[in-house]
């Protein structure tokens, strides 16, 4: 199938191909045969980091291109706001920039908005943006009391049941059915679910998971309703098909009518979310339900190096289930790399801090933090990277937590792009209105920002990244729209924060594997892999353990090129040490076999022993009462938090201005200097010499190093020296004194 001709009524990015054949240049073999596959059921089976976004993209570019699709007429429908958004700025690259590309739920938000006053009547009721804060209410009228983690469970047990179809007096029943371990009594779970739902109904609100069921509704009861959205959209095209639930199927089915213009891409050795009612069983039965199906397999891997790819592949070959019946054998095209490290350490701490130690001497070599990421099962192992990495001098973001458009410095640029592009571009009267980056950098300038970031990591670090983020990717819009003004670029800003299609951010990710679907890295780090941890301690069932190698799986197809699996004997210095390495590293790692078992290898070979600089330590006693101790926070003080205090409080307000004075020199957070437990512990010890300070949990070599010195003296109710006098800034410190300076 070819065309010589180019018949898209949207214009071409000046980038875009010529032509509708030169669409399908640099496709490799399988991925021209996804591109010009445009009739009838089409599925891709397609690996991780084989080009699938590129395969899709350039199938409905090349059939808008040909003129064998009208772009008004294809619907691309993915399951993330950042992934439409980057399928929408390959479409307009492509030339293809009239194709919806949306969400699930962003797609049907928009019928329901327009189709609601002709199905329904007055207006749509509002859309509930946190789901959790009704559940609770809904709890406490229903004499029930959660704690956090319950409230957060049982939510997620109502979203679940209602992308199952499962109304709640069929709550406790279909879970049970399911196998699903309940946060609560289910019985009490479908009285907190009727509840919520008649609270929505009192107050005229609608969560996202009502989103699906309504416009299935309107679909399924008006005709003339269905007939419309049938007419506008004709072909569909659905990415990561094997995460789809049984209500998004219900939606896609009412879409489609009696047609079969579709194509999905889906990897169901990537399926990890089936606790929120995704299924793999309609990516892997989408044959016999369309027997004509044209089915493609994309296996060349081209975000990972060999090594990579032989362990991913590695882990799927010990999988059991229906998916692993499916899974793809991965072939590497990149050229080798190192091989991935595994490093035991005695504790959580020690590793933390050996990751950070690895991941400052890649920043040194040359690797940009933003092309790191560190990578952990559950959300509450963020918090020692945090510190290890902030004790390192180390940049990092954490993934999910403030959205980038909602930063107070974003919005505030914004709202000056806004203003500026109002005016006709920046105040400056040499700038060219045509160059937006430069546009972009006079309009930040005018708050401070500046080509070069500041010195260290914090807050200001993070305004400064943020900033930069905006700048680059000014930029990269004028690479695709070279004819753009500054109002244009506002425009793409407004759609982006609409998506919240954020650009990078120059930082180290911090982040937990299921946050990371859809990512990629140079160099992954990927910690905790102990026995209850990887595979969860909550994972009981076949199905369930290996979903978490799947999970697994897809953390190890993030890297790029480096690769570090680590775990930790013990969680606290001076612990029992009896965690095991967990079961999915045997038979991958050197020195292991599968017929070893999951109890295989605390000692194993290929096993780097990674102390981390830390001295092995025997159990930690509080110095008051003498219990032995496990909370961090008690380690660093060295005594339950309920046990009397000897805290010297003048030290410890010394210490406190001192630390202040010093994030303000660093341009950091004042906890990258020390954080407050540190003080406390140092307030209440009062070391003499080093060696007493160097005892204190959180004052490491590198701290010991930079700031012993001003430590001891102030314990010593000396004046340190290297702290500015009051009202002195920075910079003048460094100014040369007369006389030649210091």
């Amino acid at each position: 199938m070819t065309a010589a001709t180019d018949t898209s009524p949207f214009p071409a990015s000046p980038d875009a191909p010529s032509s509708a054949d030169a669409v399908l240049e640099g496709l490799d073999p399988e991925q021209r045969e996804v591109a010009i596959a445009l009739r009838g059921p089409v599925c891709v089976l397609a690996g991780a980091g084989t080009g699938k976004t590129r395969a899709i993209t350039h199938r409905i570019a090349y059939g808008v291109r040909a003129g064998i699709l009208q772009p008004a007429s294809v619907l691309a429908v993915t399951f993330t706001a950042r992934a439409a958004g980057e399928m929408r700025g390959r479409l307009r690259q492509l030339g293809a920039g009239g194709v919806q590309a949306r969400t699930f739920h962003s797609a049907a938000l928009r019928q329901l908005q327009y189709f609601w006053p002709r199905a329904v009547g007055g207006e749509l009721p509002r859309l509930l943006e946190r789901k959790i804060q009704l559940v609770a209410e809904a709890a406490a009228r229903c004499r029930i009391r959660l704690d956090r983690n319950e409230l957060r469970d049982v939510t997620g047990e109502i979203e679940w049941s209602k992308v199952t179809q499962t109304v709640p007096e069929e709550y406790p029943a279909t879970a049970a059915k399911a196998g699903r371990e309940t946060p609560r009594d289910a019985a009490e779970i479908a009285r907190i679910y009727t509840t919520y739902e008649q609270l929505k109904r009192d107050r005229s609100m609608i969560d996202f998971e009502d989103v699906l069921l309504l416009t299935v509704g309107v679909l399924e009861e008006r005709p003339d309703v269905a007939d419309q959205v049938r007419a506008q959209y004709q072909h569909f095209v659905v990415d990561e098909y094997q995460d789809v639930s049984p209500l998004q199927q219900r939606l896609l089915d009412l879409w489609l009518g009696n047609r079969d213009s579709l194509c999905v891409v889906g990897d169901a050795s990537q399926t990890i979310y089936s606790f929120t009612g995704a299924t793999p069983e309609y990516l892997l039965g989408f044959r016999a339900r369309h027997p004509q199906a044209t089915v493609i397999k994309l296996v060349r891997d081209y975000r990972s190096t060999p090594q990579v790819v032989h362990l991913a592949n590695g882990l799927l070959a010990q999988a059991s289930g229906q998916a692993a019946a499916h899974r793809l054998e991965l072939v590497s095209q990149r050229d080798p790399g190192p091989e991935p490290s595994y490093t035991e350490f005695t504790d959580e701490p020690s590793e933390a801090e050996g990751v950070a130690r690895r991941i400052r001497e890649l920043i040194d070599s040359g690797t940009r933090p933003s092309e790191i990421a560190v990578l952990y099962r559950i959300n509450a192992q963020s918090e020692v990277y945090e510190q290890a990495l902030a004790d390192a001098g180390v940049p990092y973001q954490l993934r999910g937590a403030e959205r980038f458009f909602e930063r107070p410095e974003v919005r505030e640029a914004g709202m000056l792009l806004r203003g500026a592009a109002r005016a006709g571009g920046s105040s400056d009267p040499g700038l060219d209105e045509a160059d937006v980056p430069a546009q972009v950098r006079a309009v930040l300038g005018t708050r401070g920002w500046s080509p070069e970031p500041p010195a260290g990591s914090g807050a200001v670090r993070d305004r400064w990244e943020s900033l930069a983020a905006l700048v680059r990717l000014a930029e990269d819009f004028v690479r695709t729209r070279p004819e753009a003004v500054l109002a244009d670029f506002v425009a793409e800003l407004d759609e982006r924060a609409g998506a919240q299609h954020a650009p990078t951010v120059e930082g180290v990710t911090l982040g937990s594997l299921h946050a990371a679907k859809g990512l990629e890295w140079d160099a992954v780090f990927l910690v905790g892999l102990t026995e209850g941890m990887m595979p969860i301690t909550y994972a009981k069932t076949e199905e369930q353990v290996e979903e978490e190698r799947r999970l697994f799986y897809v953390g190890v197809t993030r890297a790029r090129f480096h690769l570090a699996l680590s775990w930790a004997l013990s969680r606290a210095p001076g612990g029992r040490g009896g965690r095991r390495p967990s079961r999915f590293l045997t038979g991958v790692r050197p020195g292991t076999s599968a017929r070893d078992g999951g109890a295989s290898g605390l000692s194993g070979g290929g096993v780097e022993r990674g102390s981390g600089g830390r001295r092995k330590r025997g159990p930690v006693h509080c110095r008051v009462c003498g219990r032995t101790l496990s909370e961090a926070g008690e380690i660093k003080l060295m005594r339950c938090e309920e046990c009397p205090s000897d805290l010297d409080e003048a030290l410890y307000e010394r210490l406190r201005d001192w630390r202040t004075a010093q994030a303000k020199l660093l341009g950091q957070p004042p906890y990258c200097v020390f954080t407050d437990k540190t003080l406390l512990a140092i307030a209440e010890n009062v070391p003499e010499d080093e060696a007493a300070l160097s005892r204190i949990a959180g004052v490491g070599a590198r701290k010991l190093e930079r700031f012993g010195a001003e430590v001891l003296a102030l314990c010593a109710n000396k004046e340190p020296d290297g702290i500015p006098e009051s009202g002195e800034s920075p910079d003048q410190q460094h100014q040369p004194t007369e006389g030649g300076g210091r």
